[in-house]
């Protein structure tokens, strides 16, 4: 984009598209520090790639984007009631969580996870949380429980990533869930 002067997002949204159209590019990776409105960016973006009916309802879309709405799609409970089970909640009402309980995203997210990190997880679906933990001890029956933990930031940057980019998997094998993207 060098020598492109540009006085609005939607215009450089515009431009992406072309170039990427052009170069028939599938996947575009956008780099700036932070408050440079990368995040604005990616929306605008998206904006462009909808389709609508008649009544203003999206029919279709072609975007999967990673910015700071993909992040705030997961939220902690800490259980300041009970100070006993804290779980990293997803916004089960977003489209992203779509189809996920059958398609075993555990076994898709923990082969990218232990590249980084050294704790494991199990995703409720039904209450749309995830428990964390590192160590395990017998209960009565001799059965391992799982010693839940909170992961620090950090990690829990590192599992949004690799949740993140499971899906993106999806997208790229034409998983039917997905296959808006």
């Amino acid at each position: 984009m060098a020598g492109h002067t540009f006085s609005e997002l939607p215009e450089i949204a515009g431009h992406l598209r072309q170039q990427i159209e052009e170069k028939n590019k599938k996947v575009t990776l956008i780099f700036a520090h932070n408050g440079t409105g990368k995040t604005r960016l990616s929306m605008a973006f998206k904006e462009l790639g909808k389709s609508y009916d008649e009544e203003s309802q999206t029919t279709d879309r072609d975007t999967l984007y990673f910015n700071a709405f993909t992040e705030d799609l997961f939220s902690w409970d800490n259980d300041l009631e009970s100070d006993r089970e804290r779980v990293l909640r997803m916004n089960m009402d977003s489209a992203f969580f779509n189809g996920l309980a059958e398609l075993e995203m555990e076994n898709r997210i923990r082969p990218l996870l232990h590249h980084y990190c050294d704790f494991d997880f199990q995703i409720d679906y039904g209450q749309g949380a995830i428990r964390f933990w590192r160590e395990t001890e017998k209960d009565a029956d001799g059965e391992d429980v799982p010693l839940l933990i909170k992961i620090s930031r950090g990690e829990e940057n590192i599992f949004i990533w690799c949740f993140f980019l499971a899906i993106a998997q999806l997208a790229i094998d034409d998983q039917e869930a997905y296959d808006w993207v």
